[in-house]
């Protein structure tokens, strides 16, 4: 099967492909009570400054994946008995869109009905939201929405997105109807300095204004960044920590909500990891399984981990290869095929 001329792969029991290892599917533990959930890879938007290059216009995507529910439920509750069945936060944040995914209500009830998982949140551009779709997510557990509004001004949502049919009023129709369910409601856009600078301060009024925060904070601004395999708008150069945090007291000051934010204000906290099984520049035996998500690379496993190989159009799959690990923090392992 294909999606935008890229190879849909589908991770399951018989893929036999752990689901710890990858940022672009599976679960994400970086030491904290947070567990990333990414069932999918999809997006339909394909935003010009978006990190991930998703979207139907990627020019580096080669291969867009979708994890089978039961097999993302049972390694959830095998990391959650690891970490500890207390206080755990379900993030379900993905390389692309979380609506994308087919099972995506299924998922957030087999997640609240696990011993431990007090929340459940979910970061979308909302582009697919629907009123059904909100209702149901309150019904299976839902605690709180991140909704991605980057502009109100609908022609430059539109050019933001580079969609034609991203309609942010009807987004913003159903950022209300959220408010008035039990779903919290956080509005999370990015500051692309230079493209949505006079947006931002219409954005934070619009929250204040529908009463967006009723449990966490009602905003978390993000910083664009220039990410490596991310898109880069021409003639936008990212602000310095430094002049983000600036910018952001003056507007604290001018609106009186918080908006610098800490892991306190959601629960965070350290918790322990999963261990490494690998060691930086150790040399080892891999089988290659599947196609890599951008051009060049692979998806190998070993010692229980889906490693990215980078550098490895030439390796078919089901080859055995020797690679040398290039990366291991928070347990994503990216290898280099030795030659």
């Amino acid at each position: 099967m294909r999606i935008w001329n890229r190879e849909l792969v589908r991770i399951d029991y018989e893929s036999e492909i752990p689901l710890v290892g990858t940022v672009a599917f599976g679960l994400i533990d970086r030491g904290t009570n947070v567990i990333q959930v990414r069932p999918t890879s999809i997006c339909p938007l394909s935003c010009i400054f978006c990190s991930t290059d998703a979207g139907p216009n990627s020019r580096r995507r080669i291969c867009e994946y979708l994890v089978d529910l039961e097999y993302l439920v049972d390694y959830f509750k095998w990391i959650v008995m690891w970490k500890g069945e207390e206080k755990i936060e379900a993030h379900i944040d993905t390389v692309g869109d979380p609506l994308t995914y087919p099972y995506l209500v299924d998922l957030v009830q087999e997640l609240a009905n696990i011993k431990g998982v007090e929340v459940i949140s979910l970061q979308t551009h909302g582009a697919l939201l629907r009123e059904d779709l909100i209702y149901d997510l309150e019904d299976a557990g839902l605690s709180r929405i991140n909704l991605s509004i980057d502009a109100l001004d609908p022609e430059v949502a539109r050019w933001l997105s580079n969609t034609e049919w991203y309609d942010v009023e009807r987004i913003m129709e159903l950022a209300q109807m959220i408010v008035d369910t039990k779903i919290d409601l956080l509005i999370a856009p990015v500051w692309v300095p230079g493209l949505n600078d006079d947006e931002i301060p219409r954005i934070i009024e619009f929250t204040l204004k529908i009463g967006a925060g009723k449990k966490w904070p009602p905003l978390g601004i993000q910083k664009y960044e220039a990410h490596k395999h991310g898109r880069k708008p021409k003639g936008v150069r990212p602000m310095s920590w430094k002049e983000f945090y600036r910018r952001l007291r003056a507007l604290e000051r001018r609106y009186n909500v918080k908006l610098i934010l800490s892991p306190d204000d959601f629960g965070i906290h350290k918790r322990r990891a999963l261990p490494i099984p690998f060691k930086l520049g150790e040399k080892i035996d891999v089988r290659v399984v599947a196609p890599g998500w951008l051009r060049g690379e692979k998806i190998a496993i070993a010692r229980g981990r889906a490693i990215t190989v980078v550098d490895a159009k030439w390796i078919p799959l089901g080859a055995e290869v020797k690679v040398k690990v290039i990366r291991v923090k928070d347990n994503i392992i990216i290898a280099r095929p030795v030659l």
